[in-house]
């Protein structure tokens, strides 16, 4: 593994009591940084944890990509053991971050008022599926749900298709993106101001923001001044070409690129043509721009074409099977996918944090954790005694 740094967020503790995808990997990326991220989970360990493929129970393949460089603790915060442990440790974070619905929360006594109580200074971020302002505040969300409440999902039937699921669970990771500035901007608030804060980062808000973007278009104006969307995504020539040998993405963007490119590929004719002469243009003929890709691309091979677009600075990558992105050239040469090996695990593959900094790449200073690995550890450093860390339902 590459060498690490201390990381930009060292000397910060985050407490972690999230479940499932979305704020696991939000707080993973605050550990990436540098936090010391306690996350608590129930004796029975979050279900994540329990999904095949595995080499042992509770280290599943999501748990190894989730939980690294962060310390685990054990404990049943039903039990007044377990709830006051919790709060012991909240006096010794800086923030603290959950995805448990709003409800679950306040029967456990663990609100924002609970929390400040013992931290005053507390950033206390709450990741929920929908907004506690709207009538869904208390509905269970997970990414599919959030994919078709979001108008993501209705998406695929403007090139001709009936709704459908992106292949990904994009929901959660837009959202787990959002947690994580949300906790960067309150922490930095608090340097600033000594002031702590609460933050609320409703997933199906934030994917519906994240999908108007570029669909809002002409509706961003009252009166409307065009078309909802951005047109040049709705064509359903908008797709991967297959090229002589292969799959390939060319994207000639600018002006000179759509000239250049009408050159390199005998299309000379076109390359003065008003209805591509202008990006405007372009937009409101997408469909037969991108058919006219589809007479040419053919004649070519990926290397071929990436010679030819590398050498005029068109934009274009080949079509990389997810599954060989750690084959391919350029991912290789930067090391997104490492070979690594876990304390109990053996060897596996690490995808690593693509972020660089100065001052040191982050690295993976705590390998994902057995559940309740460090429940002593920590609880111990707060001065319970041995026999009070036994007695906790899940001490470690």
């Amino acid at each position: 593994m590459r060498s690490s740094g201390p990381g930009p967020l060292a000397g910060v503790r985050i407490l972690d009591l999230t479940t499932v995808v979305m704020g696991p990997l939000a707080t993973r990326a605050l550990g990436d940084l540098g936090a010391d991220v306690l996350r608590v989970e129930a004796p029975g360990g979050d279900f994540m944890r329990h999904f095949e493929p595995k080499r042992s129970d509770g280290m599943s393949a999501f748990s190894m990509a989730v939980n690294r460089n962060k310390r685990s603790i054990a404990l049943d915060l039903k039990s007044d053991a377990g709830r006051e442990a919790l709060l012991d440790l909240i006096e010794t974070c800086d923030a603290f971050v959950t995805n448990l619905r709003p409800r679950a929360l306040a029967s456990l006594r663990l609100t924002d008022d609970d929390l400040r109580a013992r931290r005053p200074d507390l950033v206390y971020c709450s990741a929920t599926g929908f907004s506690s302002e709207g009538p869904h505040a208390d509905k269970a969300a997970y990414d599919d749900v959030i994919q078709a409440a979001s108008g993501l999902a209705s998406m695929f039937s403007w090139v001709g298709g009936e709704p459908a699921y992106v292949p990904s669970i994009l929901a959660d990771k837009v959202a787990s993106l959002h947690i994580t500035y949300a906790v960067l901007a309150a922490l930095y608030r608090r340097q600033v101001t000594g002031e702590g804060d609460f933050v609320e980062v409703p997933m199906a808000e934030s994917m519906a923001a994240f999908n108007l973007v570029e669909h809002q278009q002409g509706h961003a104006f009252e009166p409307p001044l065009g078309e909802f969307s951005y047109l040049r995504l709705r064509t359903e020539h908008r797709r991967p070409r297959r090229s002589a040998d292969g799959w390939v993405c060319l994207l000639p963007y600018s002006d000179q690129n759509w000239r250049d490119f009408f050159t390199l590929s005998g299309l000379e004719e076109y390359a003065d043509d008003p209805r591509f002469a202008t990006v405007n243009a372009r937009i409101d003929h997408v469909g037969p721009l991108y058919a006219l890709l589809d007479e040419v691309v053919g004649t070519k091979t990926t290397a071929e074409w990436m010679a030819l677009c590398d050498e005029h600075s068109i934009p274009a990558a080949p079509v990389v099977e997810l599954e060989r992105l750690g084959d391919d050239p350029h991912f290789a040469a930067v090391g997104l996918i490492e070979d690594a090996e876990h304390p109990t695990e053996g060897p596996y593959r690490l995808v690593r944090s693509p972020l660089l900094f100065r001052s040191g790449l982050p690295g993976v200073h705590t390998p994902a954790a057995r559940l309740g690995q460090h429940t002593a550890e920590v609880l111990s450093d707060l001065g319970y005694s041995q026999q009070q860390i036994e007695a906790l339902d899940g001490g470690g």
